[in-house]
Formats: C-alpha cells, sequence, structure tokens
C-alpha cells in the first residue's frame, strides 16, 4: 500500500507532498481508497460531503466501529501524517481477518476530505460539515488563492457540491471512532514508547493579521517618510515567539503575503496568518491578546493600520474518557504493550467529531518529532505496533 500511495503528488524538488483537496493528486489518492475497499470486498461509498467509506457489515444495523484519517497534505509534507492512518486501517482489518475474527458490530474504514485545509484555509472541512461544525453557507465562501470556491474545486473533481451539510444520521450510526496517527512531536520517542493513546487535543486557532500602509519606491523613499507594514509585521512575528514562550505555549507566523511583492516596492499590505495553540483557553487567550496588543502598537508607530480576523477555532477536546480508557484495559491488560496518555498541539478529524461520537486516537511514535515536512518518518517496526495495536483496539470493540 505504501508503494502505491509514494508517488501521488510527490514533488521532485522537496520530496514531500502536495495532494490538496479537490485535485489531481487528490482524486488518485481517492481512487487509492476505492480500490483499496473494493479489492477486500467492503461495502464502497461516497457521503454528501466527499468523505469515503468502506464497510464490512451494514452501518444501518448502528454502534458501529470505525477508524481511518485522511490522504490531503500540507504544502511539501511528509508522507505520513493521515496516510498512516487510512494505511493502518485496512492492514489492521487484514490482520483481524487472519484471526479469523467475528465481528458484532460493523466495521468502517473512513477517508476524510481536506483535513489539512491547504487549499481552502479551513482545516477538517470533510468532517466539519459532516457533523455540522461548518454551515452550508460558510463553506461556499471558502476560495482557494486563485479565486476557486470550495463548490466549484468540488464539481470539477466531479462531486456535486449541492448534496454537502450536516449528515447526522451518518453520525448516529457510530459507535465508536478510533484514529490512529504518526505523532506529530517526540514525547514516544522521548519515553521510549512505540505507541500512545491521545488524552486531549490543545485549544487552537488560525488569526490573519492585516497590517495597511503606503506603497512607494524603496529607492527614493525616505526612512522617515515611509508607512512601511513590514515592520510592525515583523516585530509581531518577535512578539508571537516571546509570548508563546512565557506562555508554555507555540505561536507561529507561518504564511504571509505582501502586495504589491515588489523586491523595489515598500508594500502597501503584509498579510500574515497566525497559528497559537496552548495547553488550556486561558493561557491561549492570554499568548492571543498579547500578540494582537503588540501588533497594535508597532502597527501604531509606523504609521500603519490593523485589522485582525480569528479565522479558525477550535476549543480544548477532551477524548471520551470511557472510550479511552477501554483502549489503555485493552493495550494494557490484554496485550504486553506498553501504551502512555499523552495530550496534543494539533488538530485531527477525531477531534472535530468528538462532539458528536465518541472519538480516541492511537499515537505512533515519530523519532525525529518532525512532522508537516518531508523528514516526517516512522520505522517500519513502529507502524506495524501501531497496526497490531489497531486491531486489539478493532477486535475488542466489535467483535462478537
Amino acid at each position: 500500500m505504501w508503494a502505491q500511495l509514494r508517488p501521488i503528488g510527490r514533488q521532485a524538488a522537496s520530496g514531500g507532498y502536495r495532494r490538496f483537496a479537490w485535485s489531481g493528486a487528490d482524486a488518485e489518492c481517492r481512487d487509492w481508497f476505492e480500490a483499496q475497499a473494493r479489492s477486500r470486498g467492503l461495502a464502497y461509498e461516497t457521503d454528501r460531503n466527499g468523505n469515503q467509506w468502506a464497510w464490512l457489515g451494514d452501518p444501518a444495523d448502528g454502534d458501529a466501529v470505525v477508524t481511518g484519517s485522511h490522504l490531503d497534505s500540507v504544502p511539501d509534507g511528509g508522507a505520513f501524517d493521515g496516510p498512516l492512518g487510512v494505511v493502518s486501517a485496512f492492514a489492521a482489518l487484514d490482520e483481524l481477518r487472519r484471526r479469523g475474527v467475528r465481528f458484532g458490530k460493523p466495521l468502517g474504514i473512513v477517508n476524510f476530505g481536506d483535513e489539512e485545509g491547504a487549499r481552502f484555509g479551513l482545516a477538517c472541512v470533510g468532517s466539519r460539515l459532516t457533523a455540522g461544525a461548518l454551515t452550508v453557507e460558510q463553506a461556499h465562501r471558502l476560495t482557494d488563492a486563485d479565486g476557486i470556491t470550495l463548490p466549484q474545486a468540488m464539481e470539477a473533481a466531479g462531486h456535486d457540491p449541492g448534496t454537502i451539510g450536516p449528515d447526522p444520521e451518518r453520525l448516529d450510526r457510530i459507535g465508536a471512532f478510533v484514529e490512529l496517527h504518526v505523532e506529530q512531536g517526540r514525547a514516544l520517542d522521548l519515553s521510549g514508547d512505540r505507541v500512545g493513546i491521545a488524552s486531549a487535543i490543545w485549544p487552537h486557532g488560525r488569526w490573519r493579521f492585516d497590517f495597511r500602509g503606503e506603497a512607494n519606491h524603496a529607492g527614493t523613499t525616505r526612512l522617515a517618510d515611509r508607512r512601511d507594514p513590514m515592520l510592525p509585521y515583523a516585530e509581531t512575528v518577535l512578539a508571537a515567539r516571546r509570548e508563546a514562550g512565557l506562555a508554555g505555549a507555540v505561536a507561529t507566523f507561518g504564511k504571509i503575503t505582501v502586495e504589491p511583492n515588489g523586491v523595489n516596492a515598500v508594500p502597501s499590505l503584509v498579510r500574515g496568518w497566525l497559528d497559537s495553540r496552548a495547553a488550556d483557553q486561558e493561557s491561549l487567550d492570554t499568548v492571543v491578546e498579547a500578540v494582537r496588543e503588540a501588533a497594535r502598537v508597532h502597527a501604531r508607530e509606523h504609521g500603519v493600520t490593523l485589522d485582525v480576523e480569528r479565522e479558525s477555532f477550535t476549543p480544548v477536546v477532551e477524548f471520551d474518557h470511557a472510550l479511552r480508557d477501554e483502549l489503555a484495559r485493552i493495550l494494557g491488560s490484554d496485550t504486553d504493550l506498553k501504551v502512555p496518555v499523552l495530550g496534543t498541539g494539533a488538530g485531527h478529524d477525531a477531534g472535530i467529531l468528538s462532539g458528536r461520537v465518541p472519538t480516541a486516537m492511537l499515537f505512533v511514535r515519530n523519532p525525529t518529532g518532525v512532522s508537516h515536512s518531508p523528514a516526517e518518518y516512522a520505522t517500519e517496526d513502529d507502524c506495524v505496533a501501531g497496526v497490531l495495536a489497531l486491531a486489539d483496539v478493532l477486535e475488542g470493540l466489535a467483535r462478537t
């Protein structure tokens, strides 16, 4: 399965992946998922929001156990973030069939669409729509860098955008959702464990900072006469790093656009996006407000106007305690696997669904701690350990 996925959307220059929602690479990944489902005799379907499902048993029976993740990527992302969860889901089913396990509940595998938000700027679009956390009106307003709207992109890829919206009937059929994911940090590497269980997802969000100044000639405009928005932006980036360090949080300006974007022109607009995450809501609020205030002060000093808009936000997600404890019991009591419980600052589809469905997550060790990068990595032995752990969990949750 890895060999088949490896070339899809891979960039020769960086070695990373560009599998953006409703693109050609995304279509290849979706074809791969459908082929994997059909080759195993699973019932295949695409839901109203473009998420893909493969079923063993009839989901209409209810109390289904579902696993999976996503196949799209961030720009020049790694091979494991998302795909590891989908590949491991099919591999775990193969393992359970080898064991001769008989299921008393429907078992589903899912590929959620547009989890990374790389194209339209909002993460977890497929699961948000399904859970009703994103309205149809909001979805229709999403556009990519070329001005193409989400409905236009879906239609171009052969999916009817007129069907998108909440899907409560589908979610009501799910009794548990377990998402396996490569760890996006080094907690397991430092503890020496191959697999872990997620406790919670930190609250996190994205804020857009618009610094508006005055375009002018870079060679003839005196420094004293400039209203250069790049200066307060740069000082705000440094403030974000400082405030995050003080609060034990993280804050990142990882995307920027500049107008008119000329080497010999003082910018008229610098637009930067802040991503910030913290272990609790109070710490996150403290960081974001401090960054916002620093931006106001520096913008005023340079004669620049400032607008700040929150584009997305996800509150803290405490995974279902009963399900989490059941995973720990299965892996800690029924096997010899040591499974630490750890939190994460990364968002996931499991977090979006947690308000509607009991959800849990398994993490597979990442020896470098690097993610959203071509250097993202997990050893084959650790991936196999993740597959076997997932198989044990699915057997414990869904067997007769």
